[in-house]
């Protein structure tokens, strides 16, 4: 299944960017997967990555489009967020240090914590494109139903 979503930079379209990636997801993986636990995990990547391009790519210019493309096979999900900004440099990325207390900077190290690949591409096209894979384990459910059929 491959679909995507353009949508404005703005966080007041968060929850219609978070039902479609949700919707789609849950519809083609019904409960072959442990759907609470990873649409969490998923919910926190996408408002992280989306709120990300909205806050800092493209601040101030809600205008600008946000393309968001899903591809799914089987289990294994790939999620790509296109923006119009200058880009991120991942290579100065410096992974926070909790006991100074600082702000921000953790949004990197969350979608590499929680997602197994994330690329980062600057300006492909004129864009910039935020890749993240995952494989979704099967869920408790489906593994015993495979091994009681086996």
């Amino acid at each position: 299944m491959r679909t995507e979503l353009n949508v404005p930079s703005d966080l007041k379209f968060l929850s219609i960017v978070e039902n479609w990636l949700l919707g789609s997801l849950e519809v083609e993986l019904g409960n072959h997967v442990d759907w609470p636990r990873q649409s969490n995990r998923l919910r926190l990547v996408l408002v992280e990555a989306y709120s990300n391009v909205v806050r800092h790519a493209h601040k101030d210019q809600p205008a600008l489009p946000v393309l968001i493309r899903l591809e799914l096979q089987e289990r294994d999900i790939a999620l790509e967020i296109w923006d119009h900004g200058t880009g991120y440099d991942v290579a100065a990325y410096m992974e926070p240090t909790p006991e100074l207390m600082q702000e921000g900077g953790y949004g990197w190290l969350i979608l590499n914590r929680l997602m197994d690949r994330v690329e980062y591409q600057l300006q492909v096209d004129g864009q910039n494109c935020l890749k993240m894979e995952a494989s979704l384990p099967e869920s408790v459910q489906t593994a015993e139903a495979g091994k009681a059929k086996g």
